[in-house]
C-alpha cells in the first residue's frame, strides 16, 4: 500500500509539474489569443524538454540544463508579457531594442493615473510573479530530471528529444518563411518562436538604424533659400493626442465627433476663414507621440525609440529649423512634460516650454496636467502677445484626450482662464480611473467625450482669433490603443485652418474642403508633411519647387 501511495504520488507530482510547464509554454502574447481553447493547444517544445530531463536527469548536466531552461522560459514569460502588453497599447508587438524606454513611460502613465503606491505594488507584484515563476519551473524541471530512468531508456530519451528540438526548429523556421514543412501539426504551438522572432527583429531593427542614419544625411532642403517665404503670419502646428480616422468612421464616435466639427465648420466659415482635412498615416498606435512628432518635423519615418535617437542625433534639419533659419521665431509647447527635456535642443525650437513653464496653479487631471483650453491661453500669454515683431512658428502638443480620459474638462469663458485654478472643481470630479477602468464601456466613453472637448478647445481658439487668424494645422497624433478606438489603423485626421490664400496651397495633404475628409479618402503618409509644407510655402523661383 505504501508502494501503491508512494507511486501515485510520484505520478501525480510529474503531471503538475508537466501542467507547470504546459502553462509557461502555452501562454498568449496576444490579447486575441486569450480564450480557454488556448489551454487545448500543444507546445511541441513540451516533450523535448520533458525527455532532455530525463535523459540528462542522472548527469551532472541536469544542473546546467535546469538553470538554463529556467531562465530561458523566465524570458520566454517576460517577452510574451511586454507582447501583451504592447499589442493591448500600441498595436504591435515589443521590440527589445527599440521598446526598452518605454518601461519608464509605462511606469510614470501608471503613477500617474493610478497612484504611486498603486504602481509600486504593481511592480512589487510583478517582481514577486516573477521569482515565484522561476522557483516553479526549478521545481518542476526537478521533477522529471529524478525520473530514474535505465540507461536504455535515457538513451532513447535523448535521441527524441533533439528529435523533437529538430522539429521545434523546423517549425520555427516554416514560420519566419526560412523553408517549408511538409506537414503542419494542427493544435500546436512554438513557445521558441517568440524568442527567435525578437532576435530577428533585434538584427533587423540595428540594419534599418543604418539605412536610416544614411537617410536622414540626405536633405534636398539645406540652404535652400525662400522657404516659407509665402506665410505672412504664426504658423502652429497642433497636435491633439489619441485623435485618430475612428472619430469619422466608428458609429460610436462619429456621431458626436463629427456634429462637433459640422457646427464649427458653419461658424468659422461665417467668419470667412478657410478649411481643408484629410488622413495622415501616422507611425505610431495606442502611444509614443513624441514618434510622430518627429516624423511630421523631421520627414522621416520614426517608428520606434532607435530611430527617433538616430534622427536627432543626425544634424539633420527639422521643420523648425527651417522656419528658423526663415525668420521665424520658433517654439514648443508641450504640457505633459515634467522631467528634465534635454534632445529639445536638437529639435530647432528657440523657445521650450514645458508644464512647469505655463504657470497652471490648477489641480491636474490625474495623469493629465492641465486642460487644453488652459495651454492654448498660455501660448497666446507668452508667445503670441509682447514685444516680438517676428513671425511665431510654434508645436503644440495638447494633452486633455490622453489616458485615463478623466475627468473630462469644461470650455470656460476666456477671461476667466487666470492660473487655472478655476478648473479645480471639474478636476476633483467624478469617479477616479481605477473605478471607470472596471469597465470598458465607461472607458470608451470618456475617450468620446475627452477627444470632443480636445476638439472644441482648439476650435474655439480658431474662432476667438478669426479676426486675425494664425495658420492652423491641426494633427491627430495616433489612433488610441485599438480596444478602445476599436479600429486598428494608423490613419489620424488633418485639419488646415487659416485664410484661403494660405489654407489653399496644402491640397495635397488636405484635399478636402471643410473639417470632414471624405468617407473615401486615402492617407497619406506622415513623414511627407516636412517636404509638402516646405514645397507649398516655398517663394517660387524659375527651378521650381525644391525636390
Amino acid at each position: 500500500m505504501t508502494l501503491l501511495h508512494s507511486g501515485l504520488r510520484r505520478t501525480l507530482h510529474l503531471l503538475l509539474a508537466a501542467l507547470v510547464l504546459h502553462l509557461v509554454l502555452i501562454q498568449p502574447n496576444h490579447p486575441d489569443a486569450m480564450s480557454w481553447g488556448a489551454l487545448s493547444v500543444f507546445p511541441l517544445e513540451l516533450p523535448a524538454i520533458l525527455l532532455a530531463l530525463i535523459a540528462l536527469g542522472q548527469t551532472r548536466m541536469s544542473g546546467p540544463l535546469r538553470a538554463v531552461l529556467t531562465l530561458v522560459l523566465c524570458l520566454i514569460v517576460l517577452l510574451k508579457t511586454a507582447d501583451f502588453i504592447s499589442f493591448s497599447a500600441l498595436s504591435r508587438g515589443f521590440n527589445p531594442v527599440a521598446d526598452l524606454a518605454l518601461v519608464d513611460a509605462f511606469l510614470r502613465l501608471l503613477t500617474g493615473t493610478f497612484g504611486w503606491p498603486a504602481a509600486l505594488a504593481a511592480v512589487l507584484g510583478a517582481v514577486a510573479s516573477l521569482l515565484l515563476l522561476a522557483a516553479l519551473i526549478w521545481w518542476a524541471t526537478g521533477v522529471w530530471a529524478r525520473v530514474n530512468a535505465r540507461p536504455v531508456v535515457a538513451g532513447l530519451s535523448g535521441v527524441a528529444a533533439a528529435l523533437s528540438t529538430v522539429i521545434a526548429a523546423a517549425e520555427i523556421g516554416q514560420t519566419m518563411g526560412r523553408w517549408t514543412l511538409p506537414f503542419d501539426p494542427p493544435g500546436t504551438a512554438f513557445t521558441a518562436r517568440v524568442g527567435v522572432e525578437r532576435i530577428e527583429m533585434a538584427q533587423n531593427t540595428l540594419s534599418e538604424l543604418r539605412s536610416f542614419r544614411a537617410e536622414a544625411a540626405r536633405d534636398p532642403f539645406v540652404d535652400a533659400p525662400g522657404l516659407f517665404g509665402a506665410i505672412d503670419r504664426d504658423v502652429l502646428v497642433i497636435f491633439i493626442e489619441s485623435y485618430g480616422r475612428t472619430s469619422f468612421d466608428t458609429p460610436f464616435y462619429a456621431g458626436l465627433h463629427r456634429q462637433t466639427l459640422a457646427g464649427y465648420e458653419s461658424r468659422l466659415a461665417r467668419l470667412g476663414l478657410a478649411m481643408r482635412s484629410g488622413y495622415l498615416t501616422s507611425p505610431t498606435r495606442g502611444g509614443q507621440s513624441w514618434l510622430a512628432h518627429a516624423t511630421f518635423a523631421n520627414g522621416l519615418w520614426i517608428n520606434n525609440q532607435i530611430g527617433y535617437g538616430a534622427a536627432l542625433s543626425s544634424g539633420r534639419e527639422s521643420l523648425f529649423h527651417h522656419a528658423a533659419n526663415s525668420g521665424f521665431r520658433t517654439a514648443t509647447v508641450m504640457p505633459q512634460i515634467t522631467l528634465d527635456w534635454p534632445e529639445a535642443d536638437r529639435m530647432g525650437f528657440e523657445t521650450v516650454l514645458v508644464a512647469a513653464d505655463l504657470g497652471y496653479r490648477g489641480l491636474p487631471f490625474n495623469w493629465v496636467t492641465m486642460p487644453d483650453q488652459f495651454t492654448l491661453a498660455a501660448l497666446d500669454r507668452l508667445l503670441r502677445s509682447g514685444d516680438d515683431t517676428r513671425r511665431l512658428f510654434a508645436q503644440v502638443a495638447l494633452v486633455s484626450s490622453h489616458a485615463p480620459w478623466v475627468p473630462v474638462p469644461d470650455i470656460v469663458p476666456w477671461e476667466d482662464i487666470g492660473d487655472g485654478t478655476i478648473f479645480n472643481a471639474v478636476a476633483a470630479s467624478g469617479d477616479p480611473p481605477e473605478v471607470v477602468w472596471r469597465d470598458r464601456e465607461r472607458v470608451r466613453a470618456q475617450y468620446r467625450l475627452a477627444v470632443d472637448y480636445s476638439l472644441r478647445a482648439v476650435l474655439e481658439y480658431a474662432l476667438r482669433h478669426a479676426a486675425e487668424p494664425p495658420l492652423m494645422i491641426i494633427v491627430g497624433d495616433h489612433q488610441a490603443a485599438e480596444f478602445i478606438a476599436l479600429d486598428g489603423r494608423p490613419d489620424v485626421p488633418i485639419h488646415v485652418i487659416g485664410p484661403e490664400p494660405l489654407v489653399a496651397r496644402l491640397t495635397e495633404a488636405a484635399p478636402y474642403p471643410g473639417l470632414r475628409p471624405a468617407d473615401d479618402a486615402t492617407a497619406i503618409p506622415m513623414d511627407r508633411m516636412r517636404d509638402i509644407l516646405l514645397n507649398a510655402y516655398f517663394v517660387q523661383s524659375d527651378t521650381g519647387a525644391v525636390n
